[in-house]
């Protein structure tokens, strides 16, 4: 079920909503959180009712080694299992998304013939698995207090944030559904969320899937891209997927809201950076956090000295490239930011800056380049596009292309790229005229649009 189909706005958001508020001013708190356990486990199996075995199992497996960590005193047992349990949602991550990808690896090297295994890949496990691990590891750093088995399954399986994140903590989500007030119906939190929920869905719909249009016409058409055709393709790809991953970042948080749950914000006008590492502070910002907490920093940070901190950083974000996607494209995006990051730093310790004009014009076409990676489905692809953005090649051109240069689309794209963006807009809310009208003529904009449009999945279903 997507956050932009009509099964899921007119009927099992409002009626998961209404029933929860219901069932909490009559006091059944804790029905109330079977509620929505049973709503979300529903709302992740609408796509594939099987792999809601998958995720439950998943649950019952972590819990029974937080179970295991918070029992035993000594600290090397306590490690023992926690790299127990890391390795077990490493091993299941690595099944699902990886495998296919191993065996065709050793048939290029070795010239053996394996069978690849066709794996579907179940939603939202990458995002799932990197939170069951943050819990695991807060456990074994005592950061945790106990929890029950109810509590941990709704801060698994909490359906706003479940597919695709935002990458949420334990301590930061599940003590908002303890909150008295929290459970009872709170109308400007209601208001604020559906402003919120409205304006991701306007970036999915009209913005994101808009480019979406003029990038699949380019990348499906690679070898004949002339100069100004590859820079259309390259740049519409990096609005789509900003405004297609932070428009689902928006409805997940306007969702939670409409539960008086607050969920990290996961991007941050991230295009108006001034160099890669304000970048990947605005951009993805749970998923920078779980990098940062639970993989550069365990393998020493900067506190190892230059060199260290360097090959740290490079580790680090070979291995984000890799969460992304099991293709070798993923993984060299990943070194690129790496490597970008290591000369930023190097350019810090110099003393070097740019103007601020310059200095996020240059991180635009950088991010903008490494995206052609991202998007790439092969090598080829990627090399064509870069080629004729440089002139190093140029094609007959895509005459589709005509159809879109010429829509205002583009105008709206880069005005609310730049922008305020809705953190600042969520945090300006109030309960007037002035936004009512906003959020109506939102709400009609969007339905509009969904009704005249096939449904779209978000980009990030696929990592």
């Amino acid at each position: 079920m997507l956050f932009n189909s009509f099964e899921f706005i007119f009927i099992f958001l409002p009626v998961t909503v209404i029933i929860y508020f219901i069932i909490n001013y009559n006091g059944l708190f804790k029905l109330a959180k079977i509620w929505i356990l049973i709503t979300s486990l529903f709302f992740y199996g609408w796509w594939n009712p099987k792999y809601i075995l998958l995720i439950i199992t998943s649950i019952l497996i972590n819990f029974f080694f937080f179970r295991l960590i918070k029992k035993i005193s000594e600290k090397k047992k306590k490690k023992c299992i926690l790299v127990l349990g890391i390795s077990f949602n490493v091993i299941v991550l690595g099944y699902y998304k990886y495998v296919d990808f191993f065996i065709e690896n050793i048939n290029s090297i070795t010239g053996t013939h394996f069978n690849l295994v066709n794996i579907i890949l179940p939603l939202g496990i990458s995002f799932f698995t990197f939170q069951q691990i943050a819990f695991l590891v807060d456990s074994y750093l005592d950061r945790l207090n106990k929890i029950n088995l109810l509590d941990y399954s709704v801060f698994v399986s909490f359906f706003p944030q479940l597919i695709a994140g935002p990458i949420v903590h334990h301590s930061e989500m599940m003590p908002q559904f303890s909150g008295i007030k929290r459970k009872f119906f709170n109308a400007f939190n209601v208001s604020k969320g559906l402003l919120i929920f409205n304006i991701g869905l306007a970036k999915k719909v009209i913005i994101a899937d808009t480019f979406g249009k003029i990038a699949n016409i380019g990348y499906s058409n690679t070898e004949l891209l002339d100069f100004v055709g590859s820079w259309v393709t390259a740049f519409s790809y990096t609005i789509q997927l900003y405004f297609d991953f932070s428009g689902y970042s928006d409805m997940a948080i306007g969702i939670a809201l409409l539960f008086n749950i607050s969920i990290p914000i996961n991007f941050n006008s991230p295009y108006k950076s001034e160099n890669v590492q304000e970048f990947f502070r605005r951009w993805h910002i749970t998923l920078s956090r779980f990098l940062r907490d639970y993989i550069y920093v365990p393998l020493g940070g900067n506190r190892k000295g230059g060199i260290r901190t360097y090959v740290n950083l490079l580790m680090t974000f070979l291995i984000g490239g890799f969460w992304h996607g099991a293709n070798w494209t993923f993984v060299f995006w990943g070194g690129l930011n790496g490597c970008a990051l290591i000369i930023h730093r190097v350019y810090q310790k110099i003393g070097f800056r740019m103007p601020r004009f310059i200095a996020v014009s240059v991180t635009f076409i950088f991010i903008m380049v490494t995206w052609v990676y991202f998007r790439a489905n092969e090598w080829q692809d990627a090399t064509n596009i870069l080629c004729s953005m440089i002139g190093l090649k140029s094609g007959e051109g895509v005459p589709l292309f005509a159809t879109y240069l010429d829509s205002p689309i583009w105008i709206i794209g880069v005005i609310l790229l730049f922008g305020p963006n809705s953190n600042q807009i969520g945090d300006r809310f109030k309960t007037n005229s002035k936004f009512l009208f906003l959020l109506i003529y939102l709400f009609i904009v969007n339905i509009l649009f969904l009704n005249s449009s096939i449904k779209k999945d978000f980009l990030y279903f696929d990592f």
